[in-house]
């Protein structure tokens, strides 16, 4: 059995919508590129809403990525050398759970700074089980908030509304979008499925 190296870590990086999670994923990695060394930097092709092929926050910061359909294929496209593997938007790719923690502890274990960043809860506020798995085995977790658009306090969950009323239960776990579609709101405002 080949042990782990002592410089692999994973980092995650989650929180609701508009709270920074993409931001702060390339805040790192522009210290990485500081550094002057080499990185690798992936995003879901689901991700649709600016321009694929690259990290976008929503205030418009961007690294470029690689597109990925499955979290199988990101070993295949580290280039050697890479220290740090980045993965944004974790919760739009379809992987089971353990098979997203597999490759995220191997390409720790490898050496890698591997540092994910995505939403923690679904529009429901229930838990997206990749990410709830992968930080109980990080070494660092971030949880970021947003502003509640409704009274001001610190947000934690992702409003989905559909004209302006909260999405039903049954909607569908991922619809990918923005402004149009969501909002950050603390637990009081938050308005729970019917």
């Amino acid at each position: 059995m080949t042990r782990p190296s002592a410089s692999g870590r994973i980092e995650v990086i989650c929180g609701c919508m508009f709270s920074g999670k993409t931001e702060e994923l390339i805040r790192r990695l522009n210290h990485v590129r500081i550094a002057r060394q080499a990185l690798a930097a992936f995003t879901p092709r689901r991700d649709t809403r600016y321009r694929p092929g690259n990290l976008v926050s929503h205030n418009g910061l961007s690294v470029a990525a690689q597109i990925v359909d499955t979290v199988d294929d990101i070993p295949t496209l580290v280039p050697a050398g890479a220290v740090a593997v980045a993965l944004d938007e974790l919760h739009f790719l379809d992987d089971p759970p353990e098979r997203v923690v597999a490759v995220c502890q191997a390409l720790a274990d490898a050496g890698h700074r591997v540092i994910v960043a995505g939403l923690d809860q679904d529009f429901r506020a229930l838990p997206f089980p990749a990410l709830a798995q992968l930080m109980a085995v990080a070494e660092q977790v971030d949880k970021l908030m947003a502003i509640c658009v409704r009274c001001g306090a610190y947000a934690t969950r992702s409003q989905r509304l559909i004209d302006g009323r909260p999405a039903p239960r049954a909607a569908p776990t991922i619809a990918v979008g923005g402004l149009e579609l969501y909002e950050a709101r603390c637990r009081a405002c938050y308005e729970a499925p019917a």
